[in-house]
């Protein structure tokens, strides 16, 4: 018998009874996110990175040692470059799953092999390069890179209606962008472009000047026929 095998070949680590929760869970996930983010960036042991896949992949190894050990927290798991369930071709930057547990919200099943919430993350300011747009947190002109972009079109997250942001702010600070990213919002009406509003602007709904911390709220349309999503964005000076 294999030695992960119990009584008449169950696997030992078979899923527990269901656990419901109601939609707002999702938004307390993000506040235990977001709670976790200054600990991290300054962290002693963390080794200090500017690149995002580093960043993220630094961010998703303490997310998951917390949740292990965090009361109410323990059966989920942070995920890197998951595939998007849309668009397999596609890849989430991090994505939080059920983790020895099945999850129920508002009538949907949530396995570890589901995604409960998709996480884009990005640097403010965007690098510079021939092929970049500096406005890519929202956009892209050069391609669908962009961060809500991204959810507006349904490359990303286009079966969920909610998901998350993370900026990580490596010039100027919060203010800074929060008033850059309105300006670009109103450019880009300006120029018409397909889906885009003034009401694709983030709200600031906290800020944390000590801790460096901000939490933003945004609600989009999406286009072919999708229902529309919100984003919450966690952001942090690094």
């Amino acid at each position: 018998m294999l030695a992960d095998e119990g009584e008449r070949g169950r696997p030992a680590g078979a899923l527990s009874v269901g656990i419901h929760q109601p939609g707002e869970w999702l938004s307390a996930l993000v506040g235990f996110i977001g709670g976790a983010l200054a600990g991290w960036r300054d962290d002693p042991a963390r080794e200090a990175a500017t690149g995002e896949t580093k960043l993220t992949a630094q961010l998703c190894s303490r997310l998951n040692s917390l949740s292990r050990h965090a009361p109410g927290w323990d059966f989920i798991q942070f995920k890197r470059e998951e595939p998007d369930e849309a668009d397999g071709r596609r890849a989430i930057d991090l994505a939080v799953a059920p983790s020895g547990a099945i999850i129920w919200i508002e009538g949907r099943e949530y396995t570890e092999y589901r995604t409960l919430l998709p996480i884009e993350c990005k640097r403010l300011p965007t690098p510079a390069a021939a092929d970049r747009d500096e406005r890519e947190y929202l956009i892209s002109r050069f391609s669908s890179t962009g961060g809500i972009q991204r959810f507006k079109a349904g490359h990303h997250g286009g079966s969920h209606s909610h998901a998350a942001m993370i900026g990580y702010v490596q010039v100027n600070d919060i203010p800074h962008w929060k008033q850059q990213l309105d300006s670009w919002v109103d450019a880009i009406v300006g120029d018409t472009v397909e889906n885009w509003s003034v009401t694709d602007k983030l709200a600031l709904l906290g800020h944390d000047a000590a801790q460096r911390l901000a939490f933003l709220r945004s609600h989009h349309q999406r286009l072919a026929g999708l229902s529309p999503i919100q984003i919450d964005h966690l952001w942090i000076e690094m």
